[in-house]
């Protein structure tokens, strides 16, 4: 089976499946996420790193006349770019 015969397949499972009623799906085997599951789940931030980066001094006005947590949102951005980027291989 080549890979366009095995994404039609794919394609075609997904369809029948999202057809199905939520009442016919089997629920059993997954776990509850009640407040215990939240009171253990450890999360753990990524490492921050301090750097010097060069930015155009407009775009570091900008993002600084938006008020604190400038460096976050810039961090942020930069993220969902990396990431986006990661899918596109």
């Amino acid at each position: 089976m080549n890979a366009k015969d095995l994404k039609r397949k794919l394609d075609t499972e997904l369809q029948r499946l999202a057809a199905r009623p939520d009442e016919d799906i089997d629920l059993g085997d997954i776990p509850e996420l009640d407040e215990a599951f939240f009171r253990e789940a450890e999360w753990r931030p990524p490492i921050k790193k301090p750097i010097t980066i060069r930015l155009d001094a407009d775009v570091l006005e900008w993002f600084r006349s938006q008020g604190p947590g400038y460096q976050t949102r810039i961090n942020r951005l930069l993220r969902r770019y990396m990431e986006v980027q990661q899918r596109r291989r």
